[in-house]
């Protein structure tokens, strides 16, 4: 199916939406003040070592330090051992590893997300076009997604030539490797060497705490890592990126240079192609599905929930058919939004529960083939007794919602206020509180609007009541800075 590649550009941020038939299907954002760090290469230097948590902490020059576990620092030592990786593999006590104010060459593999620090490495990767370089394994892998075993022999056959037994570096064979020749191939692994001796001898002369690879800006890993067979077409409404790119495509992949376009509307780009409204529609809760269905995501610190429901949707067999009809929507429609929304680490889908075990069997398959379409890795579990799927999704950078939005000042993420009531029975026990102070002085209400107003109609009979129990005069001031949960009791300026 035919994808469009648009890249829309202003001084403040780059955006690149991959769009297939008219739908948004995934977005990238990069913001000047905030450039991305996944793939950067640092110099850092162990500031804490946890060996409770076999973890350490690296200053790699941003403001929070980088979080290690103990896998991150040997495990390309027991990934590709001979006979295939060992899962009883004893990994040694971490202080053993690496001691603080110690030097180190990593990556980084994880975005800061929420508080947290960046993820951090030591099992170094380049990516090109067609090859994944690894200097400190030498194992040599095919992408998974290359199915087709003639494929897959004449690419083991090609690395064969490329990587001796004897080399101490490797390689990992990419999906757009399928179709490459041996001389493309050839070409990559040739480049991707003499770019890492360049990194290693900068790294040797630098000080702690110093970047010393920056990964591709974001157009170009736009087409290092997007472009693929079904590229139709790729527009750009800034000529200095269309010239990188243009150079990009000239060195690296050719065949896409016809795809290329420098796009000058009177409209926006985004808005030509009616992409500003689905990024706004990607940020709701509900989504609504066309049968009448619709889904409903939130997303919290520890997981994303997703729940399947019926909605307008009534069926027209049975109530088991009804329920396997809408769920085979949802399996269907999931996999895009999770893309879309960019939805990492673990995900609880709630389908409508079904009793047919091929039904349940049916739907986990189309959500599979959903997930086919994904370059970030899945892992899906089976439909457990009560309807939910446990699965889990690559979670590298912050989710669309993170990036576009901040938590609600009025409610701080919650999601809900105050009702108007809860927080005038707030009110009367502050008053209640603090009546000592009050008396012969009264006391002044300052809130917002609504429930200023609710102190004067509803509760007008109960402010009357507070104020004579106490000898106390109430006095009501509107304050339109103020959320609905906001309030002041205080003694009025002039008595």
């Amino acid at each position: 199916m035919a994808e469009e590649i648009i890249i829309s550009v202003s001084p403040l941020e780059t955006r690149v939406a991959l769009v297939e038939v008219g739908l948004l299907q995934e977005i990238f954002i990069e913001r000047s003040h905030t450039r991305v760090t996944v793939g950067n290469i640092y110099k850092g230097k162990v500031v804490r070592v946890m060996p409770g948590m076999q973890s350490a902490f690296v200053d790699i020059g941003q403001p929070r330090a980088a979080f290690m576990h103990i896998t991150d620092l040997v495990d390309s030592q027991f990934k590709y051992m001979e006979g295939g990786f060992n899962p009883d593999a004893k990994y040694p006590p971490i202080q053993q590893v690496v001691r603080e104010g110690q030097e180190l060459l990593v990556q980084v593999t994880k975005e800061p997300i929420s508080t947290k620090g960046a993820r951090a490495t030591t099992s170094i990767s380049i990516a090109s076009r067609f090859l994944v370089y690894t200097p400190r394994s030498n194992h040599i892998g095919i992408s998974q997604r290359i199915e087709d075993v003639e494929s897959r022999t004449r690419l083991q056959d090609i690395m064969a030539r490329v990587h001796q037994d004897s080399d101490t570096d490797g390689f990992i064979v990419r999906t757009a490797s399928e179709r490459a020749t041996e001389e493309e191939i050839q070409r990559d692994a040739e480049l991707l060497r003499k770019r890492w001796r360049v990194i290693d001898q900068e790294a040797r002369g630098l000080p702690a705490s110093s970047t010393v690879y920056e990964d591709l800006p974001i157009h170009l890993r736009a087409m290092r890592d997007i472009i693929n067979r079904d590229t139709a077409s790729i527009l750009v409404d800034n000529q200095e990126v269309f010239h990188a790119i243009e150079r990009f495509l000239m060195d690296f992949i050719p065949e896409k240079l016809g795809c290329l376009k420098l796009v000058s509307l009177k409209v926006p780009l985004f808005d030509a192609h009616n992409l500003e409204d689905q990024i706004i529609t990607a940020l709701n809760r509900s989504v609504p599905m066309k049968s009448g269905g619709y889904l409903v995501i939130d997303q919290t610190e520890a997981m994303t929930t997703v729940d399947v429901n019926t909605g307008a949707f009534v069926g027209r067999k049975d109530l088991e058919e009804t329920f396997y009809r809408i769920n085979l929507e949802a399996a269907a429609v999931l996999p895009r939004q999770l893309k879309l929304r960019n939805i990492g680490g673990i995900v609880i889908i709630d389908f409508v529960d079904m009793v047919d075990e091929e039904h349940k069997r049916q739907v986990l398959r189309i959500l599979e083939k959903g997930q086919q379409a994904d370059r970030v890795k899945w892992n899906i579990s089976e439909i457990s007794d009560l309807g939910l799927v446990e699965m889990t999704r690559k979670r590298t950078h912050e989710s669309l919602l993170k990036v576009l939005c901040a938590p609600c000042s009025a409610c701080d993420g919650k999601g809900y206020i105050k009702t108007t009531e809860t927080v005038c029975l707030e009110i009367y026990r502050e008053i209640q509180r603090k009546a000592l102070k009050f008396a012969g002085h009264g006391c002044l209400i300052m809130a917002s609007q609504s429930v200023i107003d609710r102190l004067l109609d509803e509760d007008a009979a109960s402010v009357a009541d507070l104020s004579q129990s106490l000898a106390c005069t109430i006095k009501l001031q509107v304050e339109t800075s103020y959320t609905q949960e906001q309030f002041d009791v205080v003694v009025p300026l002039h008595g």
